[in-house]
C-alpha cells in the first residue's frame, strides 16, 4: 500500500472522529444560543461528510473514467438528498446505498 495513501486516511479518520467527540467533549448542551462555538460545532456533520469524501474520492482519482462512476453516483446522491431533506444522516446513506448499489451493479 501507498504510504501517502495510508497517512491521509489516517489523517482522516482522525478528524472524523474529532468532529464528533468534540461536541460530546465539550458539553454542547451548556453553549450560550447563537454562539460563535454553537455554529461552530453545528457544522461538524457537513465537515464530517465532506471528511470521508476526500477520503473515499482519492483513491478513485485515476485516469480510468468507469473507475469514477460510483463516486459520482453517490455524489450526486448525497447532493440531491441533502437538497431535498437537509438531513445530513439521511444524505449520507443514501450516498453510500447508491455507490454499493453502483460497484455492485458495475461488477
Amino acid at each position: 500500500m501507498n504510504t501517502d495513501l495510508l497517512v491521509v486516511a489516517v489523517l482522516a479518520g482522525v478528524a472524523n472522529w474529532a468532529f464528533r467527540a468534540l461536541p460530546i467533549l465539550a458539553r454542547t448542551d451548556r453553549l450560550a444560543a447563537g454562539g460563535w462555538l454553537e455554529r461552530f460545532f453545528s457544522a461538524t456533520g457537513p465537515a464530517a461528510i465532506a471528511t470521508l469524501f476526500v477520503a473515499a474520492i482519492l483513491p478513485e482519482l485515476v485516469p480510468d473514467p468507469a473507475r469514477l462512476v460510483p463516486a459520482l453516483t453517490g455524489t450526486l446522491a448525497v447532493l440531491a438528498t441533502f437538497r431535498l431533506r437537509r438531513s445530513v444522516v439521511l444524505s449520507t446513506l443514501a450516498g453510500a446505498v447508491i455507490h454499493g448499489a453502483t460497484v455492485w451493479l458495475l461488477g
